[in-house]
């Protein structure tokens, strides 16, 4: 393993990142641009661009999307049993509700979604609510599970 420092361009943010060799000692660079995704609807309802997961980068234990939701539209309520999520709040508001509590969201807002616990997304604001979504693991339609009961709360 090689490691290095890094500096993130927009925060001027320094750390320590370790990157994997792979094939014969080259360092892997993986990059995606969002434009050059192409967009799926997940078993919940969202429609997602997957950005890097094993299914098209050299990622392998996590993912990350950028999902979107109309005006008005609601994810269905699930739960995922073995995966983590961390939704992130690019634009627009809406209500996240994990179990029975609810909390108004917007810009900046990260969400920690434990597994196990269900859990949906409503675009309760005047533009399209886009967040990104981490998965650890990986996103996976078979690790989603559909409930109802959920879903509703809050229109």
């Amino acid at each position: 393993m090689n490691w290095r420092f890094v500096r993130l361009r927009q925060s001027g943010y320094v750390g320590v990142v370790q990157h994997a060799i792979i094939e014969k000692g080259a360092l892997a660079v993986d990059v995606k641009n969002l434009q050059e995704v192409e967009a799926f609807i997940t078993k919940d309802g969202s429609e997602i661009r997957e950005l890097l997961a094993h299914r098209n980068s050299v990622i392998r234990k996590q993912s990350l999307a950028e999902a979107r939701l109309k005006l008005g539209a609601r994810t269905a309520a699930h739960y995922h049993p073995k995966t983590e999520e961390i939704y992130y709040i690019l634009q627009g508001g809406g209500e996240m509700t994990i179990n029975q509590e609810r909390r108004s969201v917007g810009p900046g807002d990260a969400i920690a979604i434990p597994p196990g616990e269900v859990h949906t997304i409503f675009n309760s604001g005047t533009e399209p609510l886009v967040f990104l979504c981490c998965c650890a693991p990986g996103y996976e339609n078979e690790d989603t599970v559909l409930v109802s009961g959920l879903d509703g709360v809050g229109d």
